[in-house]
């Protein structure tokens, strides 16, 4: 009884300390750097491995960082290391680094009819990138329920599919796999475990074209999905008024499908001529399309990655650079970041005083933020590139896709992320890291609780630009 005091006392007064001197961003990232170490002793258990299977501290811990941020980037062959049990132990862990350490856990919470608190709600806030409290709770039941049930509706379908189309011979391969490509999409882990990705269905037009819905469900963002779920149970009738999406999924869309139709012509206009050259018209714009989608963030392929052209890899870098939309299973910079960049741009040069689209004026901080973001990610994969050049014998290209295929948690590489120096493992892994938790909140880890207002402003004074 005195022991139970005195522990629930301790508790109390970490949980007081932790709250009074850390800030939610602080809190959050410490949750994922322990579920990193957490991963990290998971991995060395044996029912996990294969026996016999030697891997060194430094990959697994990579394999850890790259798990945890659904990035796909190994150091080792996953098959070769990892056991049946240690894929179904892979496919736990996107699900929690997909779709977030705080929304796991709170659905267990919900599930459990236990009472979220406030600070619970915060945390939530600060994982899912929220600008509010209210309603966190109930995105999180929805999203989490729309998610699970597309893995498992189409892990059912992949798993029949893939025994009467004799992809798989016998219904265990099939369920087992059909299952892992259904979690793998929605999640946008990019993880090979077979050896060949995807590329045994690279001429199979149906699987493709569900893969590239799965991968826009997990990357559009979940307000999105909460929404769109909610317009599609909206009754005018009984509201009086039309639905109407909030200016975050508007953007988010527009900017996913301009993105999205903008890389599939690009790629077909570079490849038209080149590798597209013996395939039928229909299977060059499917594959245009599917690497449109899966560059963004899934990270799976089809075609050996260096079939491809030099333009056509830069390309796929600035695809992974963007990554998908906030508050989604993704990566990278995010759409809305460059959607509202290039809308500020679209205004500075109509000389308009505001931002404005959809009939709402984006708020000015935004706008600050998402220059910011842009400008110090570009910055760090720039600094990035420059010091692999200097400790990797690898060609420029092929580093500049690790970079963004790190930063976009994507997980496309040319080959080289197994030969990289220990310096460039780290440099990756720490890429991978930044780009799961967000270049804003990065920035944000380093800043006080609790900052000062000077409580005055200086006087202006005009500068020549340009």
């Amino acid at each position: 009884m005195i022991f139970s005091r005195f522990l629930w006392r301790s508790q109390k007064k970490v949980r007081q300390f932790i709250q009074e001197h850390f800030s939610s961003i602080q809190i959050i990232v410490s949750y994922y750097v322990l579920m990193t170490f957490v991963s990290l002793l998971l991995f060395y258990l044996p029912v996990f491995r294969v026996p016999g299977s030697q891997v060194s501290f430094l990959d697994m811990f990579f394999m850890a960082i790259s798990t945890v941020s659904v990035t796909g980037l190994t150091t080792f062959d996953i098959h070769a290391v990892f056991n049946d049990r240690g894929i179904v132990l892979l496919e736990v862990l996107f699900q929690v680094g997909g779709l977030g350490i705080m929304m796991i856990s709170t659905a267990f919470i919900i599930l459990s009819k236990r009472r979220i608190t406030l600070k619970q709600r915060q945390l939530i806030m600060t994982d899912m990138n929220q600008p509010k409290l209210s309603g966190i709770v109930r995105l999180i039941r929805i999203t989490f329920s729309i998610l699970l049930w597309f893995q498992v509706i189409f892990g059912a379908f992949f798993s029949i599919y893939f025994y009467f189309s004799d992809h798989y011979d016998n219904w265990r391969d099939a369920i087992f796999y059909g299952f892992y490509q259904s979690i793998s999409a929605v999640t946008n882990s990019g993880f090979d475990v077979t050896g060949d990705s995807i590329i045994p269905f690279a001429n199979d037009y149906l699987f493709l074209i569900i893969m590239m819905f799965l991968i826009f469900i997990g990357g559009i963002g979940f307000p999105v999905l909460m929404e769109f779920r909610e317009w599609l149970f909206f009754k005018k009738e009984k509201h009086g008024l039309p639905f109407r999406f909030s200016l975050f999924s508007k953007i988010a869309l527009l900017a996913f499908v301009i993105l999205f139709i903008g890389g599939t012509l690009l790629i077909y206009l570079l490849e038209r001529n080149h590798l597209f050259a013996g395939m039928t018209e229909t299977n060059r714009w499917i594959t245009s399309m599917f690497y449109s989608m899966t560059t963004r963030n899934a990270g799976l392929q089809i075609n050996q990655l260096s079939d491809f052209q030099v333009t056509t890899l830069i390309i796929f870098s600035m695809l992974m650079f963007i990554g998908c939309s906030p508050s989604s299973v993704g990566g990278g910079v995010r759409t809305t970041t460059i959607a509202i960049i290039g809308l500020y741009l679209y205004s500075f040069l109509k000389s308009e005083d505001n931002v404005n689209v959809f009939g709402r004026r984006i708020d000015e901080d935004d706008v600050k933020k998402s220059i910011v973001v842009f400008m110090l990610s570009l910055l760090m994969c720039f600094f990035s590139v420059v010091f692999l050049s200097a400790t990797e014998e690898h060609s420029l290209i092929a580093i500049i896709v690790e970079v963004a295929s790190a930063f976009g948690t994507t997980g496309l590489s040319l080959g080289i992320t197994e030969d990289l120096t220990s310096v460039g493992k780290i440099m990756i892994l720490l890429l991978m890291f930044i780009g799961r938790i967000g270049m804003l909140y990065t920035l944000m880890l380093f800043i006080p609780k609790e900052t000062r207002d000077l409580g005055y402003e200086y006087p202006s004074e005009k500068i020549i630009i340009g």
